[in-house]
């Protein structure tokens, strides 16, 4: 399977969409942060790795405990979806820290901050 195929895009969606699922309606560790997300995830074209990329919407204490959580619970997070995937391979999952969504907030409340600095010189 080639990195840039339709079925290679099309497994990432799947696993990704899974994994979202995973997270937040199976896992009950409490060092799980509730606004955690999946942004994406890069599975290797012959199934046996997945970098899960995961945004955490809080500060870095919530960060540094999802992260400690979710890496903790790996290897059922893998179980629950060999089984809800049928897949040959079931990936193994390592989980990266991603701060997009946060950095969008932050540029998004500054451009407000702009906006409200302009309509108050007008």
């Amino acid at each position: 399977m080639k990195k840039n195929s339709i079925k290679y895009s099309r497994m990432n969606g799947e696993v990704q969409r899974e994994l979202s699922k995973i997270i937040s309606q199976d896992i009950k560790d409490p060092r799980i942060h509730p606004m955690t997300s999946v942004v994406s995830v890069d599975v290797t074209p012959d199934l046996k790795y997945a970098k899960v990329y995961v945004s955490v919407l809080g500060d870095e204490a919530d960060r540094e405990s999802t992260s400690k959580g979710l890496k903790s619970a790996a290897s059922h997070i893998r179980s629950c979806l060999a089984k809800n995937l049928n897949l040959r391979n079931t990936p193994e999952l390592t989980f990266v820290m991603d701060d997009s969504i946060a950095y969008g907030v932050n540029m998004s409340k500054r451009i407000d901050e702009l906006k409200r600095e302009e309509e108050g010189e007008d």
